[in-house]
Formats: structure tokens, sequence, C-alpha cells
């Protein structure tokens, strides 16, 4: 049975989700403290929304963005590194995809593409920014096969152990 995608009430299922991104991501329970927080604020954020993937009633992946502000934690970090590369406009009139993760007993079965492309479907920017792991991953695979391309490559986020790449792709988002 095809998990349902639909709006995500993510304030009240932060923790469901946080536990999701944490098996996805290989977060311990130190790290998911810190991101409870920062996920409840960036709902408060204008245009902030969510969609959730549940499967027999349980949630299974999910995604949420925003429109981007340059003022926003995540924008001031990776300026920088886009205007090096000549890129720094795509902080202007973007839709950000701040986390999307799906469980890895769920993975690759197409549910990762269905929020995405859910998320920013309504989405009234002209294109959507994100960061991923600076790696060969099946997600950075995802995003290519959408449309998104790297901005920046070897972008380093204070406390994070890898190097990320900023990329990104006009809306909508390709299809398969």
């Amino acid at each position: 049975m095809d998990p349902v995608i639909g709006p995500l009430d993510l304030s009240a299922h932060v923790d469901e989700a946080l536990a999701i991104q944490a098996v996805a991501f290989g977060l311990g329970p130190d790290e998911v403290s810190v991101r409870r927080p920062i996920v409840l604020r960036h709902l408060q954020y204008p245009g902030a929304r969510a969609l959730g993937a549940t499967s027999q009633g349980r949630l299974i992946g999910f995604v949420y963005g925003m429109p981007n502000s340059r003022t926003h934690w995540w924008s001031t970090v990776v300026e920088p590194y886009l205007r090096a590369n000549g890129n720094e406009t795509w902080l202007d009139d973007a839709f950000v995809i701040t986390e999307l993760h799906v469980h890895p007993e769920h993975q690759n079965r197409g549910i990762g593409r269905r929020l995405i492309t859910g998320l920013t479907g309504p989405a009234s920017e002209p294109r959507s920014i994100l960061s991923a792991i600076d790696t060969d991953s099946p997600a950075r695979g995802l995003y290519h096969s959408l449309g998104y391309v790297d901005l920046a490559r070897r972008v380093h986020f204070p406390s994070a152990p890898r190097p990320y790449a900023v990329m990104g792709a006009p809306l909508p988002l390709r299809g398969r």
C-alpha cells in the first residue's frame, strides 16, 4: 500500500519527525534535543509548511521548508560560498527545503520525490535551494534527478562534521 502524502502539523509531530531524522541521518539524542527548538522556531517563519508521508497511520517521512530570507542563519552561512561561486542571487526569491527525511525502511520507493515535489509545487518562488551532505549519495542523486545543480560545494556549517553542497533548481521541479 502506497503511503499517504499530505499536509503535516509538524509542531504537533516534531518528536516523531525527529525520530525519523535521527535514524535516517544517524543522530544521537543530544543532537535531536538541539534540533527540536530549531524546527519549532522555523515553523513560525512566514510561509513555512510541511508535508508528511504516513503508512498505516504512522509517520514514515517528512519534508518542510519556507521562503528564504537572507536573515536566516542558514543563508548567512552559505552566502559567502555562493558569492564565491557567482551564485549569491539564488538566495533571493527562493523556497528553501530545510529538511527532507524518509525512514530507511521506506527509502528508494519514491516517497522523498513525492514529498519534495508536493512541498515545492505550490511555491510562488521561481526556484528552490537546499543543502545536502557533499557526497555521492542517494539523496543527492534524487536532487539531481529533480533538476537541482550544485551551486557551492565543501560548505562548512558550524559543528557539522562533514561538508555540505548547496544545490538549486528552477521551480517547478523536473519530473522523472
